[in-house]
């Protein structure tokens, strides 16, 4: 498996384009906050050809970029249902102080092919098996994407907003819920082999067996005592 990945626009959000290997068509995930000019680079760099947009959340800041890329490439964009309003109204998520910083510059509604995340499910995308695990907490509608191991690499975990290195995400935009978010933990990654790699929206790579030796929040999912005043990330 190929990704290349970059951070993007004003909030550093991991943009990546994901593929059976370089040369083939490939899946974007999160393109955010001025993240067109990046995959176009990394398209013309590795021979990539995108077939499909897949989101993890709808913050302006992972979907800024959604309706230029799938407008300009013809490729339908997936989302979870509950996040699928922030496509066109991020406002509603964020608040119209930080929405409105934001309004001028973007290109904002939703692509003309919209399609819907399902908990659970599986998409063949791209010569990819993407198993889609709803995970809210950060919003109602995130999810995260898991990709299996290979003979020569370890299972993949696009988390999103969801977990970071050492860290979470924020709970405390419209739709965010802390009780579920730990919940979600909880479900979604405590279960993953100790080296399954961790992809985040924003900061380094990291893995779940780092995180479930020292992430406090996962310590605490875990039944451990939690230290306090780990920062929590994303917008």
């Amino acid at each position: 498996m190929f990704i290349a990945g970059f951070p993007a626009g004003a909030w550093g959000t991991n943009c990546y384009l994901v593929a059976p290997a370089a040369g083939e068509e490939c899946v974007i995930v999160d393109p955010g906050h001025q993240a067109a000019a990046g995959v176009e680079d990394a398209v013309r760099e590795h021979g990539l050809k995108p077939v499909a947009v897949v989101l993890t959340h709808g913050h302006i800041d992972h979907v800024a970029s959604v309706m230029p890329i799938c407008g300009a490439r013809g490729i339908p964009a997936w989302i979870h249902p509950e996040d699928r309003y922030m496509l066109a109204d991020p406002e509603k998520a964020l608040g119209r102080s930080l929405g409105a910083q934001l309004m001028g510059e973007l290109e904002l509604g939703e692509p003309d092919d919209v399609r819907i995340l399902a908990d659970r499910t599986v998409l063949d995308l791209a010569g990819l098996r993407l198993t889609v695990d709803h995970a809210p907490g950060h919003t109602g509608g995130s999810v995260t994407f898991r990709t299996p191991a290979a003979p020569d690499l370890p299972p993949v975990l696009f988390s999103g907003d969801l977990l970071f290195a050492g860290s979470v995400g924020r709970s405390d935009l419209p739709g965010g819920d802390h009780d579920a978010l730990l919940k979600s933990l909880a479900r979604v990654c405590l279960p993953l082999q100790d080296e399954t790699v961790v992809l985040s929206g924003h900061g380094p790579q990291t893995t779940i067996g780092r995180e479930r030796a020292t992430n406090p929040y996962l310590l605490q999912v875990a039944g451990a005592t939690a230290e306090p005043g780990a920062a929590r990330r994303g917008l």
